[in-house]
């Protein structure tokens, strides 16, 4: 069943489908650039699904044309430093990353800027055929400042994070799924049923066992590897004893479907 949760927030569309909550961003007016109304009202967004327990996997998408064109160059050129360190905006990308749940980007068209660390940010990215990432901050004088540089280096290396930051060159989806930014691309009508299938199948599992994975694949970008690993093993002694690790050895064992409550 499926059900709108919210008609438009700051330009973002909600809508719920099956353990899945989808989030569009719908500014096309600016090529979904990313103010500071629609990043809160993003942040905001993922806060209440971290907080629904019916909500296991969240997608978010720009829909069949775009993802989002990078910054507001508008607001950026009234932004102070101060600002850009401590302001609403850069509070809000923090809650952003710090979403608990898997997260899948749907990427079509242009992801730009802002737009491309805000898909390399998610947990899995699904790209349309026409889709294409890039950095050309550095053609305006400026730089990446939500982790444009630190993702790309991480997942594509050092050498691929400076010809794409140093350049502004944009690399096709095709590209990108060569570097491991993007795990399929599909025919551009393909993507929000691509996008739904991998979102639903991640919301098939133990919300407590996605959620420690995601925990501790992401612990990889910041913490020494033994760390890392200590992280790991002490989230698998944690899902030892819930209720879903339960159900599902004792499912496996029995031969039967498991059903997962998230406890």
């Amino acid at each position: 069943m499926t059900k709108v949760a919210r008609n438009q927030l700051d330009g973002l569309s909600i809508v719920d489908h099956d353990g899945v909550r989808t989030l569009r961003m719908s500014r096309p007016e600016t090529r979904n650039a990313l103010d500071t109304p629609m990043v809160v009202a993003m942040a905001d967004a993922l806060d209440d699904a971290a907080l629904d327990e019916t909500v296991r996997c969240v997608i978010l998408t720009g829909g069949e044309e775009r993802f989002a064109s990078g910054a507001d160059l508008r607001e950026l050129a009234r932004t102070t430093p101060g600002e850009l360190l401590t302001g609403a905006k850069d509070a809000a990308w923090q809650r952003v990353f710090a979403f608990p749940k898997p997260l899948v980007a749907a990427v079509a068209g242009p992801a730009l800027g802002g737009g491309c660390e805000l898909a390399l940010s998610c947990d899995i990215v699904i790209a349309a055929d026409d889709a294409f990432f890039g950095q050309p901050e550095v053609r305006l004088g400026i730089m990446p400042g939500a982790g444009g540089t630190q993702r790309w280096a991480r997942a594509a290396g050092r050498y691929r994070a400076a010809v794409v930051n140093l350049t502004g060159e944009t690399v096709s989806a095709w590209e990108a799924w060569s570097f491991g930014l993007v795990a399929e691309v599909v025919p551009a009508e393909r993507l929000p049923a691509a996008a739904d299938e991998w979102a639903r199948r991640i919301a098939r599992f133990a919300p407590l066992a996605t959620r420690g994975v995601k925990a501790a694949v992401r612990a990889a970008e910041s913490m020494p590897v033994q760390d890392a690993m200590r992280l790991e093993k002490s989230l698998m002694a944690g899902l030892l004893a819930s209720r879903d690790a339960a159900e599902g050895i004792d499912a496996f064992l029995t031969r039967r479907k498991p059903v997962f409550e998230g406890r």
